[in-house]
C-alpha cells in the first residue's frame, strides 16, 4: 500500500443502522460507500482511514482490508501468512494481537489458528506478539477463503474521550448520533431530551451544531503504523469549528446526580456554553423559548417484572406533555416495546429497525412535527 494506493475500507456499523451509516459517509464526501451486513464499505487511502475515525459519528471502528488467500489446512495457513506485506504498514517495534473467527471452513479451529498466523508474523516477519498490544488483526475464514483486515480505530468509536461520568443505561455515542440522524437532524435545530441521563444526547447534538469532530479528544491505533504521517494528520485534527450556534440544547432528568453528570460531561465536551440541563420530571419540563426543534428521548424500558405499570403511566405523562407543549416540534422515542410507545398517545410514523443497545433490541419511534 503505498501513500496514495487505494484499498477496502470497512466502516462497522450497528446491525440495523447500516444505512444510516452509508448515509453519514456518502455526506462526508467518502466515495461509493456500500451497505452490506454489518457495516459499510468503500475504497479509499490512508488519508480517508484518518479522516474516518476522527469525523465518523456513527460508525463503531474503522477496518482496513489488507489482503486474503485460500487455505485448507494449518501449515497453508501460517505459510502465506507470511508472505502478505506486512512491513508496508506494520513496526517491528509495535505488537500485535490476532483474532481469528471460522465459519464453514476446513480450518475450523480459531485459536490453532490464531497461534499459527501469530507465529508467522513473529518468526518469519519479526512483528512482536502480544495480548495487550496496542493493534489488532482481525481474520475471517470463512469456505476457507481467509481475509485479514486491521483495526485502525483501537478503542471502539463511541469512546470519544471527553465523557468522565454515565448513568445507569447509557446511550453509546455512536448509536445517539446515529438516531439523531434518523430523526433529521442536521445540526440547525434545538434538541431537548426530557430523560437525558449522563446528556449523551444533548451533547452530541450540540457538538454537531457546533462542528466539533468526534474524535478530537482522543488517540487511535493508526498511529502505531508506519504508515502514519503526523503532519497530515495534525492538519486534519485543525479545529473546523463554526461560529458558535445562537441555538441552546436542553436536558432534563428526575435524577439530581445524572444532571450534575451531563453538565460536567458538557464541560469536557466543550459545549457547556450551549448546553441548559433541569432537574425536573417530565410533566414539569417547559417549552424553550425560540423555534421548534427535536425531542429525542431513550426512556427507562422496564425489564424487570412489575415495572411496566409504572412505565405506561410515565410514557403517558411525557405524550401529553409533548401535544400540551411541544406543537410543532418533532419527537423520537427509543424503546423496547411498541405498546409502551403507543402509550404515549403520539402520532408515531413507522419504527426504524431493531438495533442492538445493553443486550437488548430497540427502534426508534418518531413523529412529524406535532
Amino acid at each position: 500500500m503505498t501513500a496514495n494506493a487505494t484499498f477496502e475500507i470497512f466502516l462497522q456499523a450497528a446491525p440495523g443502522l447500516e444505512l444510516i451509516v452509508k448515509d453519514e459517509a456518502a455526506a462526508l464526501g467518502f466515495k461509493k460507500p456500500k451497505a452490506m451486513p454489518g457495516g459499510v464499505r468503500f475504497r479509499g487511502n490512508w488519508r480517508d482511514v484518518w479522516r474516518a475515525n476522527l469525523e465518523m459519528r456513527c460508525a463503531g471502528r474503522v477496518m482496513v482490508r489488507i489482503g486474503g488467500f485460500q487455505a485448507m489446512h494449518l501449515s497453508q495457513l501460517e505459510k502465506q501468512t507470511a508472505e502478505l506485506p506486512w512491513l508496508r504498514f506494520l513496526r517491528r517495534d509495535v505488537p500485535v494481537k490476532v483474532e481469528v473467527t471460522c465459519r464453514k471452513s476446513k480450518i475450523y479451529h480459531a485459536g490453532a489458528a490464531s497461534e499459527r498466523i501469530e507465529r508467522a508474523l513473529s518468526s518469519a516477519v519479526g512483528i512482536p506478539v502480544a495480548i495487550d498490544a496496542p493493534l489488532q488483526i482481525k481474520v475471517r475464514i470463512e469456505d476457507n477463503q481467509c481475509s485479514f483486515s486491521l483495526d485502525t480505530s483501537g478503542e471502539p468509536l463511541h469512546k470519544r474521550g471527553n465523557k468522565g461520568a454515565v448513568g445507569k443505561a447509557p446511550m453509546r455515542e455512536t448509536l445517539a448520533a446515529s438516531f439523531l440522524r434518523q430523526c433529521g437532524y442536521d445540526g440547525t435545530e434545538p434538541v431537548l431530551d426530557p430523560m437525558c441521563g449522563s446528556g449523551t444526547f444533548v451533547i452530541e447534538a450540540a457538538e454537531i451544531a457546533r462542528g466539533l469532530k468526534p474524535g478530537r479528544s482522543r488517540a487511535f491505533a493508526f498511529e502505531k503504523l508506519a504508515t502514519f504521517d503526523a503532519d497530515i494528520w495534525a492538519g486534519l485534527q485543525s479545529k473546523s469549528e463554526s461560529n458558535p450556534p445562537e441555538l441552546r440544547f436542553f436536558g432534563s432528568d428526575r435524577n439530581k446526580g445524572a444532571v450534575t453528570a451531563a453538565e460536567h460531561n458538557a464541560k469536557r465536551a466543550g459545549v457547556e456554553d450551549l448546553t441548559e440541563f433541569a432537574h425536573c420530571g417530565v410533566s414539569e419540563i417547559q417549552r424553550p423559548s425560540g423555534p421548534p426543534g427535536l425531542v429525542i428521548v431513550n426512556p427507562p424500558y422496564g425489564t424487570r417484572i412489575g415495572e411496566k405499570k409504572q412505565l405506561f403511566a410515565l410514557h403517558g405523562a411525557l405524550g401529553k406533555t409533548m401535544l400540551d407543549r411541544f406543537r410543532g416540534w418533532r419527537v423520537g422515542i427509543i424503546t423496547t416495546d411498541g405498546s409502551l410507545a403507543k402509550a404515549t398517545g403520539l402520532p408515531f410514523l413507522e419504527p426504524g429497525p431493531p438495533v442492538a443497545h445493553g443486550g437488548l433490541r430497540v427502534k426508534l419511534y418518531r413523529t412529524d412535527p406535532l
